[in-house]
């Protein structure tokens, strides 16, 4: 078989070390690869310390989503509701994901204990561990210099480290689309199949993930593989199909099985229309973000977008601007850039092949996220950060050999061009934040000089031949590109009150949710989400340890990943102050002594409440260690709860305790309300909450 060979290992800048035996493995990974300049393995060493830091720092002071937070905890005490991605030990209902960042969470948490530091462990391990997959990826095809600084672009992308610090699922969703690519220039480079098959496993674990984000990629894999593996068309496309059967295998194993078993025997799956995956995949995860909740597969509520307007113009905005798009200017330059200057190279060019990718990579995500009308919240963009900063270096470094290039003159404009963008567009972002703080202004000084220096001292040295003067210009400009990106990382890293739910890197902005479809408004606040009570705002009871009872929890609702129609952290209060929830269930305050009268009343039924939404739900698990049903899922539209359900579960002595608000609602809900006031018995020292017992149901 024909196999394409890997490129020659380009010639590195700066002192090398002399032709030395071969090393042992373990002395290669500590010194880096004899061929390697002296300074790149401790470069490399020090970024994973610097992203090791950024993401663990502070650890135990972190909130996390309390949603994906409860359902790790019931994870650790049932392995039905560990399998399913139950929010309850009890398995009444699922998360509104795919479980594998749930396993890879709760696989911590039961090896070493329920808190805070178990679940964000993993997180940040994934985290570093991108930032390292990344660099090596990066580093094959375009030397050492290249991977070094697609690295630190990683590792300094706000965004990205804001949700590094959390537990929603990104972080792993990430490192398993990385994984993906990996395996996939492994098959261009070598024409083998297993690479491929790979490939396609890690996507479809992705999928197992975050579903159908996982799938942006996917244009991209496959028209680099049919376009630049050696191998005939013929045998191109079949590996495809082999790899195509193992994507579809690796991604629908866990739906199909939950979708065999039949649904009195699992649990309601949340966020679905029909209480089957499949809903989940096309709806409410698939289709529903890109289109909105106007579209036939939308499903309720998965239009409120907190990230501003859809278009192309949202990734530069007031709320996205300083998460992600600070290179955006010089990664869309240098990949044009990069692809025309390999343009007479034949077509399995390994470089070209990788370039192809990254710039796939970039722009699907790029459209995806700018255009998607339905539920849109600002840390989804950490998918488009890897593509970044892979063009960041790969097509910065190959500008850079142009622009010294003397028979490259033609390009002699396109390196300063693409610093001198991105540096105006820094200036314009730190900017928008002046007066929020004297790191933001030292950034914006930074950036603004050291652009300058770095575009005048490019023109120099080119027009008067002094290489130095390049090479300290090109120094001076990944300093200055990067300002900006720190100033926002060191903020996400320090500041202990970020939004669990909704995390951002930065001050804010003003602007925020633009409702059914993006717009106006505001932008959700920094606290932690209404009904989490004191104990999961400052991240300690709740998180720390395993529940015991204590704190306060309230019933609102806020802007999360589920897609919450509520956008914004004062509405929310509001929201749990008046006691009312969507679907005219959830009653008012749930606090600290109403969980207390409901353990020590609890008289051996499963569950300890019925409650309206997944977010007080949630809450209630991780104040009291107990099971607690969700009958509307997140934004209690969902049918988890019927009628006939719920007097099953009150004859049985399952469930005893209620809560309903005071006014009515729609559809089932209103039956149930209805009901329950009318055959329960009210426990006057807590508005909303009524006793239900065997006797009551005929």
């Amino acid at each position: 078989m024909t196999t394409l060979a890997p490129p020659p290992t380009p010639v590195q800048d700066g002192r090398h070390r002399a032709a030395t035996p071969p090393v042992s493995r373990a002395r290669r990974l500590f010194l880096g690869a004899p061929e390697d300049p002296r300074w790149a393995r401790p470069a490399l060493w020090a970024i994973l310390l610097l992203a090791t830091v950024l993401y663990a720092w502070n650890l135990s002071s972190i909130t996390g989503n309390t949603f994906y937070d409860a359902a790790v905890y019931s994870g650790t005490k049932s392995w039905k509701a560990f399998f399913f991605g139950a929010l309850d030990s009890g398995s009444f209902i699922t998360v509104d994901k795919p479980p594998f960042a749930l396993w890879v969470m709760g696989l911590s948490a039961r090896a070493f204990g329920y808190g805070t530091w178990q679940l964000m462990l993993p997180m940040a391990a994934v985290g570093v561990g991108s930032v390292g997959l990344l660099y090596r990826l990066v580093k094959r095809d375009f030397g050492v210099v290249a991977g070094t600084i697609a690295a630190l672009v990683l590792t300094l992308t706000p965004i990205t480290v804001a949700i590094n610090r959390d537990t929603n699922p990104d972080p792993i969703l990430v490192f398993l689309m990385l994984l993906g690519a990996a395996a996939l220039l492994k098959a261009v480079r070598t024409g083998k199949l297993m690479p491929l098959v790979w490939s396609a496993v890690a996507v479809g674990f992705a999928f197992n993930t975050k579903m159908m984000q996982a799938y942006v990629v996917l244009p991209a894999f496959f028209l680099v593989y049919l376009w630049a593996t050696n191998l005939s068309l013929g045998r191109r496309v079949r590996n495809l199909a082999v790899g195509t059967v193992a994507l579809v295998v690796s991604s629908a194993w866990w739906m199909v099985i939950v979708d065999l078993i039949p649904a009195s025997s699992r649990p309601y799956i949340g966020g679905s229309t029909d209480n089957t995956v499949w809903d989940l995949v096309i709806g409410y995860n698939g289709f529903g973000r890109i289109f909105g909740a106007g579209s036939s597969v939308g499903s309720a509520g998965n239009g409120a977008s907190f990230g501003g307007s859809s278009g192309l113009y949202r990734m530069f905005n007031d709320i996205m601007g300083g998460q992600i798009s600070w290179l955006i200017p010089f990664a869309a330059i240098a990949l044009v850039g990069g692809l025309v200057l390999r343009g007479r190279a034949p077509r399995t060019d390994a470089r070209r092949a990788a370039l192809m990718l990254w710039g796939g990579w970039f722009v699907l995500h790029f459209l995806t996220f700018s255009l998607a009308e339905g539920t849109f919240h600002p840390y989804y963009v950490t998918a488009m950060a890897p593509g970044i900063a892979a063009l960041a270096g790969a097509g910065g470094v190959m500008l850079y050999k142009a622009f010294r290039d003397d028979s490259a003159a033609r390009w002699g404009w396109v390196l300063p061009v693409a610093v001198a963008a991105s540096t105006v567009w820094a200036v314009v972002l730190l900017q928008r934040v002046s007066g929020s703080g004297t790191v933001y202004t030292v950034a914006e000084v930074v950036a603004a000089l050291g652009g300058a220096l770095a575009v005048t001292g490019l023109l120099v040295g080119r027009f008067m031949k002094r290489q130095k003067l390049i090479g300290f210009a090109a120094l001076a400009a990944i300093v200055a590109l990067l300002a900006g990106p720190a100033a926002y990382s060191v903020s996400a890293a320090t500041t202990a009150s970020t939004n669990g739910t909704n995390p951002t890197a930065g001050p804010s902005t003003g602007g925020g949710m633009g409702g059914m479809g993006g717009g106006g408004g505001q932008r959700p606040s920094g606290s932690a989400p209404s009904g989490t009570g004191s104990s999961a705002s400052s991240g300690g009871q709740s998180m720390g340890q395993p529940p015991t009872g204590t704190g306060s929890t309230g019933t609102g609702s806020t802007g999360t990943e589920s897609g919450s129609s509520s956008g914004s952290g004062s509405s929310s209060s509001s929201e749990s102050q008046s006691g009312r929830t969507a679907g005219g269930m959830g009653g008012g305050q749930v606090s600290s002594a109403m969980i207390t009268y409901l353990k020590k009343h609890q008289d051996g039924a499963t569950w300890l409440v019925a409650v309206a939404t997944d977010q007080t739900a949630s809450s209630i698990i991780l104040e009291s260690g107990q099971p607690v049903i969700s009958m509307g899922g997140w934004s209690g539209s969902d049918n988890a709860m019927t009628l006939a359900k719920l007097k099953s579960l009150v004859k049985s002595g399952k469930l005893h305790y209620i809560v309903v608000s005071s006014d009515g609602g729609q559809g089932t809900n209103t039956e149930i309300a209805t009901w329950v006031k009318k055959h329960g018995t009210a426990v006057s020292a807590y508005s909303g909450l009524y006793r239900l017992d065997a006797s009551d149901v005929s």
